[in-house]
């Protein structure tokens, strides 16, 4: 059953999108008003879209500022990168007996539509097939304490940080990430539980990965 988004899940979406596309900096002020002005909508489901971006570490709510997009720091995204890899490992291994020939389908289909948004430099785009395909077997994992630790933790990576005027570099980096997707639907299909966890934790999401660097070399040229 679909469901049903409410006015606060718009602005959500709304605001979201305007992260990932890089129209919200952090430390950027985010303006109830105008927000409201866009999408023509009241300050009320602005607000509370505002207050949970907050809640899941996405958005300050700093004293006499307002909400601003909050920036991991790199000790932060260590941390961070070592715990999520383990637990994702986690749902892997849980989740690799209950998968399916058309759940491995399904993630050689986002494979290859993260392939096309890199080649057409779609980076929305990318983020987003890439959350799918993970979330194929979180979903199976049949651990909903996991999975809910998993979703938060992540948010915390909202904004990626693919610089624009960037391309070449941006391509290399995701399409070398997008081969370890691969390399993971061809753990999970020949069911090699210890091996996946492994991957995930240790290549994956190792903290001193490629993409990670890149991101804070693109951050330190930023300021």
């Amino acid at each position: 059953m679909k469901k049903y988004k409410t006015l606060k899940d718009h602005v959500y979406d709304y605001i979201s999108e305007q992260i990932l596309d890089g129209n919200l900096l952090p430390s950027q002020r985010i303006s109830e008003t105008a927000i409201s002005q866009v999408l023509s909508v009241s300050r009320t489901p602005v607000r509370e879209a505002l207050i949970q971006l907050s809640c899941e570490g996405i958005l300050d709510n700093l004293p006499r500022r307002g909400f601003v997009l909050r920036e991991v720091t790199a000790k932060e995204a260590t941390e961070l990168y070592a715990v999520i890899g383990t637990l994702d490992g986690m749902a892997a291994s849980a989740a690799c007996d209950a998968l399916t020939e058309k759940d491995f389908s399904r993630m050689d289909f986002y494979i290859q539509s993260m392939d096309l948004a890199i080649n057409t430099g779609n980076y929305t785009m990318y983020l987003e097939q890439q959350e799918i395909f993970h979330q194929i077997y979180i979903d199976k994992c049949d651990n909903a304490v996991l999975e809910d630790t998993l979703s938060r933790l992540k948010s915390k990576f909202f904004t990626h940080g693919y610089s624009k005027g960037k391309d070449d570099q941006n391509k290399k980096l995701l399409s070398e990430i997008n081969e370890e997707h691969r390399e993971i639907l061809k753990l999970f299909r020949e069911r090699k539980k210890d091996q996946l966890a492994d991957y995930l934790a240790n290549v994956h999401w190792y903290p001193n990965h490629a993409h990670y660097e890149l991101l804070q070399e693109e951050k330190q040229e930023e300021k």
